[in-house]
């Protein structure tokens, strides 16, 4: 796990997944775990983020709440409904088709010999551990409904690129993996995802897994690559599958959603976002040298960057002394640097979270991330010790409030909103 590029609840819900238990014992950090099961790089990483879990745990009660109702398996004879975030997804794939990108996809380095037939036991095995990933999102009577389809075997299309000249096969493998990574899924047509093999070399090759965002998110992502490897170890030597079987699937969470966030929690949780971003703005007015398009063309891109470690640590300390997490900490860095270029004192982020602050879904693979809109208010010029506090108190409400679903919120507030 890449400990920089998740935030603290992220975090510990992942070393919950992985069988680590942690608490908080005044200002000592408490771990139960099996033996054997932290290695000296994830002993590291815990030590590196000890006091920020600690303050965590500390605003938190414990970083969980244990106040949900268990998720029950149900019969699936019945009609199927999706999760609101999947309701969304599939309201926008009819709405745009192909154009719209939301499509997961990993592509992952193999050297050496590889059992192409282990492999595709190993992802099959998945493929039917999983009931999201063989089911399809049909339209029955106007509404969509899920229908998980019987296990079933995958076959990986390999590509050889043995044949081009050495120095053409990096060329010709990034421009067919964006092809791969770029074609859109008929949602009513399962499994929504997709394995291909390019082999560069005798021992070279690269694998690309796909799979449609109403299926998957970066965690499962996350999931699918830890079970596959697990999976591929012991189909080679003969071994059957060290993975156990599910006690429920997402069909059982989409369900549970519906009918837990409804009535009275539901009301309380938008009651919250309507009040915290009551009379926000609508757009962020930067200084851009192009004008905004009319119509969003999903042909955005990413820049990566690198802090220092001196940098990194003097960014710690001051998250340490300020009891803020260090995800806080940039985030209200980077909200001062919007408010620097935009000249507005009132700034929107949406910020993702894994929202699997619930032990029962932390190893299914579904879409359960959500977005939060974390408000900052620039008006009084506050310092950035006080802004430090205003982030430090907004997020951790926000996270209180983190099970309504961003698509409900905006529905809630129905902003003016472009294409």
């Amino acid at each position: 796990m890449n400990n920089n590029q998740v935030n603290i609840v992220e975090f510990i819900s992942w070393l919950h997944n992985q069988g680590i238990n942690i608490s908080t014992n005044g200002e000592k950090l408490l771990c139960r775990v099996n033996k054997g099961t932290i290695t000296p790089a994830l002993r590291q990483q815990i030590a590196e983020r000890q006091a920020e879990i600690i303050v965590f745990l500390q605003q938190t009660g414990q970083g969980y709440n244990t106040n949900y109702p268990p998720i029950k398996a149900i019969p699936r004879n019945q009609k199927l409904p999706l999760s609101f975030s999947q309701e969304r997804l599939w309201f926008i794939d009819k709405l745009e088709g192909s154009k719209a990108p939301y499509i997961e996809h990993r592509a992952l380095q193999i050297t050496g010999n590889l059992n192409v037939l282990a492999l595709e036991q190993a992802l099959s095995e998945i493929i039917n551990l999983h009931e999201v990933l063989r089911t399809s999102f049909p339209t029955l009577n106007g509404t969509p409904t899920q229908v998980i389809h019987p296990d079933s075997t995958i076959n990986i299309n390999v590509v050889d690129l043995q044949q081009h000249p050495e120095p053409l096969r990096e060329t010709i493998l990034q421009q067919q993996v964006q092809r791969e990574a770029t074609t859109p899924f008929d949602l009513e047509v399962a499994p929504l995802i997709r394995c291909k093999l390019w082999q560069l070399d005798t021992s070279e090759y690269v694998l690309v897994l796909t799979m449609h965002h109403i299926v998957s998110d970066g965690w499962s992502m996350g999931i699918l690559i830890e079970e596959l490897s697990r999976l591929y170890q012991a189909f080679c030597v003969g071994a059957p599958s060290p993975l156990p079987e599910l006690a429920i699937q997402y069909a059982d969470f989409a369900l549970w959603q519906r009918q837990w966030l409804s009535g009275e929690i539901l009301n309380t949780q938008l009651n919250y976002w309507k009040q915290a971003l009551e009379g926000a703005p609508e757009l962020l007015q930067l200084p851009t040298d192009r004008s905004r398009p009319h119509v969003q063309s999903y042909r955005g891109s990413s820049e990566s960057f690198s802090l220092s470690t001196e940098l990194t640590g003097k960014l710690q300390q001051l998250s340490r002394n300020s009891g803020t997490t260090l995800f806080m900490t940039l985030q209200a860095a980077f909200g001062t640097l919007l408010y620097r270029y935009s000249g507005q004192s009132d700034i929107l982020i949406g910020s993702p979270i894994a929202n699997r602050n619930r032990h029962q879904i932390e190893s299914l693979i579904g879409f359960f991330v959500n977005t939060l809109v974390l408000r900052t208010r620039f008006d009084d010029n506050p310092s950035f010790e006080q802004l430090l506090t205003q982030v430090r108190e907004t997020t951790l409400i926000a996270y209180e409030h983190q099970d309504v679903p961003f698509e409900q919120v905006v529905e809630a507030l129905q902003p003016q909103r472009s294409l």
